[in-house]
């Protein structure tokens, strides 16, 4: 048992991120942390969630593995599995702004820990320093899931947008057997490999490979032109606002907008990512708090007012669709306006594929430091200064299944691994000040364990939220991470020696 919890010091955290064979270059400030955080925030979601949360949805489950806990637990019935959620209506926008509240604790967590621990690996190395060796390594293993499943999703959804907009623009119509992944639902549908989404995974590692500083540049482009797409729909739509669209403004009365907002919660997922670049910050006291929570603020900002104006120029009872935005816009003749919403979307894609790529290979980058996966994912490239050979592995990891699975239906997956990741690090901020009061940062959450504790509640809330079948596959993938921890992590532990 004390081999299970025994902790590294932060000292001996931050000596080894130094070693010159095993460290980074630091060439990132606030505004590029806060680019990357954007980057991995808003992606799609924000033309499709929108417009879902509005118009509420209804579910038919075809088995009971597939019902999430919470709605089985309030149906009353574990024999009905058709289960509506009603819809916010304009008050979207409240939930949206309900949501960025509950990330904010896990936000103002995240923060503290980073300017405590400036060390790459995110919630693993926090759970490091404060709950243990086992613990760390069961974070380490589920944000590899979280990063990896998640971009498989993005992947093979870039690929669809890229087919559609390229026979959109150019008349020309991609072969199918090409751009479609081979087995969907377990079932062969006749496609040979979806190579858009293989092809743009390997591009995106081959240039972080190559440096992050021009990682780091790639993605302030793609994320400036995802947010002046997003800023063109505001304000181009805007003029076409009718006013009659926000009365009434909740009509299915606050239950409404707390499901609204328990839909459009996934679309924060992704600012925990910036604390894993701590090690290529310049100043991590300082720029890791401001590239953390003003990614949350600007994210925020942006989906107020994608959810004002959409619910402005249509009914929000015409959302629930593939395409609520553009939908609503072709109806207006906004043709030029959807066209930019396509490639503000397609943006958004590409540069959450990089960001979590990139956190990716840095919390195997740390978990080999540390003695847990074999040394080769830690080794350096001598120019670049990057992991790269961590990078290349995580690349394959997750362009190879996006050429062949349809992983959307896994996309669970990614959020409970997350969740779990947030639980962690706010249990471990209050660790910390027990155990470490001297390592106070330059930030610290305030009102005492109030914020943290309010973060681990509603982690555990969103989490039952999720489906039976969501947590069995947890479980499971969690079970191949004891096995590997006790076969190779924990007598090859840096620790150990």
């Amino acid at each position: 048992m004390n081999q299970l919890f025994r902790t590294k010091s932060i000292d001996a955290l931050i000596a080894a991120s130094d070693e010159p064979d095993k460290r980074l270059q630091r060439t990132l400030g606030a505004w590029s942390l806060m680019a990357l955080g954007i980057g991995a925030v808003i992606g799609s979601g924000i033309f499709i969630l929108t417009g879902t949360a509005a118009a509420g949805e209804v579910r038919t489950y075809h088995s009971l593995l597939n019902v999430p806990l919470l709605d089985l637990l309030l149906s009353g019935s574990a024999s009905n599995f058709t289960i509506g959620r009603p819809g916010a209506g304009p008050g979207v926008a409240l939930s949206f702004f309900i949501t960025a509240l509950v990330c904010g604790f896990a936000a103002l967590c995240y923060a503290e820990m980073a300017c405590a621990i400036p060390v790459a690996g995110s919630a693993y190395t926090y759970a490091y320093a404060t709950l243990g060796e086992f613990t760390a390594w069961m974070i380490g293993w589920n944000l590899v899931l979280e990063y990896a499943v998640s971009n498989m999703a993005v992947a093979v959804g870039f690929s669809a947008h890229v087919t559609h907009m390229v026979e959109g623009v150019f008349g020309f119509q991609l072969p199918s057997q090409l751009t479609t992944p081979a087995i969907v639902g377990g079932e062969w549908t006749g496609a040979w490999f979806n190579l858009p989404g293989f092809l743009v995974v390997m591009l995106l590692t081959w240039l972080l490979v190559f440096g992050i500083k021009e990682s780091a540049r790639a993605n302030d482009i793609m994320v400036l032109v995802k947010v002046v797409a997003i800023l063109i729909f505001i304000f181009g739509a805007a003029r076409a606002v009718d006013s009659s669209h926000w009365k009434p403004f909740l009509p299915n009365g606050y239950s409404g907008v707390l499901t609204g907002a328990a839909i459009v919660f996934f679309t924060y997922i992704g600012f925990d990512s910036v604390s894993t670049a701590a090690e290529e910050c310049k100043n991590p006291q300082r720029d890791l708090p401001i590239g953390i929570l003003g990614t949350l603020v600007a994210c925020s900002i942006l989906y107020v007012g994608v959810a004002i104006v959409l619910t402005g120029i249509a009914d929000w009872r015409t959302l629930n669709n593939a395409a609520p935005v553009v939908g609503a816009l072709k109806a207006l003749n906004m043709n030029t306006l959807w066209k930019w919403v396509d490639i503000g979307a397609l943006g958004g894609m590409v540069s959450s594929l990089l960001v979590f790529q990139y956190g990716q290979a840095r919390v195997w980058f740390a978990m080999s430091r540390d003695g847990l996966l074999p040394k080769f994912f830690s080794r350096i490239h001598p120019i670049h200064r990057t992991p790269h050979i961590s990078t290349w592995i995580a690349g394959f990891a997750v362009a190879i299944p996006s050429g062949v699975w349809d992983v959307g239906t896994f996309a669970d997956l990614s959020s409970i691994g997350t969740l779990f990741a947030f639980f962690v690090v706010s249990a471990g901020v209050l660790v910390l000040r027990k155990k470490h009061p001297e390592r106070g940062g330059s930030f610290r959450v305030p009102f005492g364990a109030l914020f943290p504790v309010l973060s681990m509640v509603s982690c555990l809330v969103l989490m039952m939220g999720l489906p039976l079948e969501t947590w069995i596959r947890f479980v499971g993938w969690s079970i191949v991470g004891i096995i590997i921890y006790f076969s190779f992590g924990r007598k090859n532990s840096a620790l150990a020696s």
